[in-house]
C-alpha cells in the first residue's frame, strides 16, 4: 500500500468504492471483506445501489448465505476458532455460483442466496441475470487470501480493542479469530482499497 490515509464518511466511501467498481468495461467482482461491526454488507449494498442509479446492473451478495451446513460448521463445536476461520464458508459453492458467473466466460447469473442458515436448509432462489456489465459485491468476513476471483478487492481492518468493544455479547468470541486473520493471513496486503474502520461511521480509506 502507498499514499496516506484519508477520511470520509459513509456515503463518500460509497461513492468512491463505486467509482472504484465502476471503472472497468464487462463484469465486475468485488470482495467488501471486514467483521461484522465494520458493516460489510450494508456498505456493498450502498455501493450496488449508487450502481444501479448510475445505469449498471449490481447485486450485493452476503457471504453468509454461503455458509456450509450446520452438520459440518459446527462439528467441532459452536465457538471453534479455526473452524470459524477455515471451515464455515462454502468457498466451492461461492466460486461456482457467484464469482464464476460473473467471469469473462460465465453467464452472467448469479445466485443471490444458498443457505437459510437458521434453519438450516437451502433457500430456493432463482439466480440473477447481471448481463454483460454486471457488478456483483460479495460482502462478509475472511474472504482475502482465499484466491476468491475479483477485479476489486475491499478490507474493512477494524481493530482488536474495537472489535471486543463493537461485537454483541453471543459473538465475542469470535474477536480472538478476527484478530488471527488479521495477523497471520495480512488480509490488508491482498486488498486494492483498505479502509481503517474502528470507527464505522469515521471510517478512513487507502487506495493501492
Amino acid at each position: 500500500m502507498a499514499g496516506a490515509f484519508r477520511p470520509v464518511d459513509r456515503a463518500g466511501l460509497a461513492a468512491h468504492l463505486a467509482e472504484r467498481a465502476g471503472e472497468p468495461s464487462g463484469r465486475v467482482r468485488v470482495l467488501v471483506d471486514g467483521a461484522p461491526p465494520a458493516a460489510p454488507l450494508e456498505l456493498a449494498r450502498a455501493v450496488a445501489e449508487r450502481l444501479r442509479s448510475g445505469g449498471r446492473p449490481a447485486l450485493a451478495v452476503d457471504a453468509d448465505d454461503f455458509l456450509r451446513p450446520a452438520s459440518v460448521r459446527l462439528e467441532l463445536g459452536r465457538t471453534d476458532p479455526d473452524m470459524f476461520l477455515d471451515g464455515w464458508l462454502d468457498e466451492p459453492a461461492l466460486r461456482r455460483e457467484v464469482l464464476a458467473p460473473m467471469g469473462p466466460d460465465g453467464s452472467g447469473r448469479v445466485l443471490p442466496r444458498l443457505r437459510d442458515t437458521v434453519r438450516d436448509r437451502a433457500y430456493r432462489d432463482e439466480p440473477v441475470p447481471l448481463g454483460p456489465d454486471g457488478v456483483v459485491l460479495l460482502a462478509g468476513g475472511r474472504l482475502l487470501g482465499r484466491g476468491l476471483a475479483a477485479e476489486l478487492t475491499v478490507h474493512l481492518r477494524v481493530g482488536g480493542a474495537a472489535l471486543r468493544r463493537l461485537l454483541p455479547p453471543d459473538d465475542a468470541w469470535t474477536a480472538a479469530a478476527y484478530a488471527r486473520y488479521e495477523s497471520e493471513g495480512d488480509p490488508g496486503s491482498f486488498a486494492d482499497v483498505l479502509v481503517m474502520a474502528d470507527h464505522p461511521d469515521r471510517p478512513a480509506l487507502r487506495d493501492a
